[in-house]
């Protein structure tokens, strides 16, 4: 049978941050909606940590079109220390157009806050439901571009004997390293690198499955969990197969996590703003 891959041409809505020094970072806007959260039980290659499968309604927001690259971190990196200091160049693979890795959670949670103190706006790491609902872009397929991926499409490991395919597609190339932010296709929102390149921090606490999770979009906290509990991951990586780039697929670590150079993030804007 043939292989279908869904590829669509869109329009995003979006503004660009002036960070200063030349740097931008461009943020796009996410129509609110209703969407279902999670796998179904029969998606392949799916996690019990993934179910189940659940209603959620998102108010809009506006969420980075990139993952934070290393040239937006070290300008960020150099504005006023609000919690804690950062590494103005914790990568391994260098690129002022590449993701910045090797942050943890609290990194990545200190550059919102100094964002958010330059700009006036609150700035922060997307709540779980917002990534999910972001990356999907209306789709309900295990990718935003259908059943299967490609090494064509996104920045994952596509030659391990048993993990580097998914479903029926072919396995592919193993990069061994990022790539530049928007190397592949986008989304239906507008949105890059949402499938693979590196891990993306959500604000959420890791829970096991989705009982008792939020309906509104909202993050999931645990007001009682210790400071370095475990935090959400998103998107698959470089380094990962196929199957951990799913729409769906979650991943957590401990939130004081640093190294592994397939961890990065994204930023979101809940203010309203006149285009």
């Amino acid at each position: 049978m043939r292989l279908i891959i869904q590829r669509d041409n869109c329009k995003a809505k979006y503004y660009p941050e002036d960070l200063g020094n030349g740097v931008t970072l461009d943020m796009v806007l996410i129509p609110g909606g209703t969407f279902l959260m999670g796998s179904p039980e029969d998606e392949p290659e799916r996690s019990n940590s993934e179910g189940s499968q659940h209603e959620v309604t998102v108010p809009s927001f506006f969420i980075g079109k990139y993952p934070v690259t290393q040239a937006q971190w070290q300008t960020v990196v150099a504005l006023p220390k609000v919690n804690q200091n950062l590494e103005p160049d914790p990568s391994r693979f260098k690129g002022g157009d590449r993701p910045v890795e090797n942050v943890s959670w609290h990194d990545a949670t200190e550059f919102c806050r100094r964002l958010a103190h330059k700009t006036g706006r609150p700035y922060r790491l997307p709540s779980e439901a917002e990534w999910e609902y972001a990356c999907r872009a209306g789709t309900t397929t295990p990718f935003y571009f259908g059943e299967t991926i490609t090494t064509g499409l996104a920045n994952y490991n596509g030659t391990d004997n048993k993990y580097g395919s998914y479903g029926r597609g072919p396995k592919g190339i193993y990069r061994k390293e990022t790539t530049p932010v928007g190397s592949f296709p986008a989304n239906a929102f507008g949105l890059y690198d949402m499938h693979g390149n590196v891990w993306e921090w959500c604000k959420d606490h890791w829970h096991s499955n989705y009982e008792g999770a939020p309906k509104d979009g909202s993050p999931w906290i645990d007001t009682e969990a210790e400071e370095d509990a475990s935090r959400v991951l998103r998107g698959g990586s470089w380094f990962f197969g196929p199957r951990y780039c799913r729409s769906a697929c979650r991943f957590n670590l401990y939130a004081e996590f640093r190294f592994g150079n397939a961890r990065g993030f994204r930023v979101v804007c809940s203010v309203p703003r006149t285009l």
